[in-house]
């Protein structure tokens, strides 16, 4: 079971992606399937098989965005979260080996195709929840447990 929450920009992302996908794609997959229908033998028509793959993956991306959107909770930065680590902040990490790591805590749906944030659901955000710049924490993984401390937490991403 994942948190719905989402940043107020991952929010934005996600109704972008739906306008996006309802009012250009969808319309323009429909019109391919139309014309490539309108050629006769369905069974052998690669672009109407191609097309109306396509667009059950739109509409099915549809529902889910909606769904999501309906279903989270959109987490506005309040001054309250500053200097300790809540969800949407910036945190620098570094381990007792010596490496570092940066990145957003943020929901779920937020964290595709991004290299810089992790779920809040995730072993290493969970374990840094409430914590403060110094804090040292053990992070327990399916490889293993490994402490981690916060070098520095950061919400001016959050905040813009």
């Amino acid at each position: 079971m994942r948190t719905p929450l989402l940043t107020v920009k991952g929010a934005t992302r996600l109704r972008e992606e739906l306008d996006h996908l309802w009012r250009v794609d969808r319309p323009e997959t429909t019109r391919k399937v139309t014309w490539a229908a309108s050629l006769g033998d369905r069974s052998e028509n690669a672009d109407y098989q191609y097309n109306k793959k396509r667009l059950r993956e739109i509409d099915r991306r549809v529902r889910y965005i909606r769904k999501s959107l309906e279903n989270c909770k959109i987490v506005e930065y309040s001054q309250q979260q500053e200097g300790f680590v809540f969800f949407g902040a910036s945190v620098c990490v570094e381990n007792e080996f010596g490496e570092k790591k940066q990145f957003q805590i943020v929901g779920y749906d937020e964290i595709f195709g991004r290299k810089n944030a992790i779920s809040i659901d995730s072993p290493m955000a969970r374990a840094l929840l409430k914590k403060k710049v110094g804090d040292v924490t053990e992070v327990k993984t399916p490889a293993g447990s490994i402490e981690w401390e916060i070098l520095s937490i950061d919400y001016t991403v959050v905040k813009n």
